[in-house]
């Protein structure tokens, strides 16, 4: 029986790797799903940009 646990004990350690890798890679992609779900398109925000603008605008002149 204890030689099952050693043996056990080993393949999980010598597995935490690659376990921890693969769920990283889940909760990653998770949290990307949930974070564009919740930020609008950038489209739909963004006003439209004018089609002219005006005259350039002078800088304050300085005292010295």
């Amino acid at each position: 029986m204890s030689g099952a646990i050693v043996v056990g004990s080993v393949m999980l350690y010598t597995r935490i790797p690659s376990l921890t890798k693969y769920y990283m890679s889940e909760l990653k992609l998770e949290l990307t799903k949930l974070v564009t779900d919740m930020v609008p398109a950038v489209d739909d925000v963004m006003p439209e940009l004018p089609s002219a603008t005006g005259p350039a605008i002078e800088s304050p002149k300085l005292p010295f």
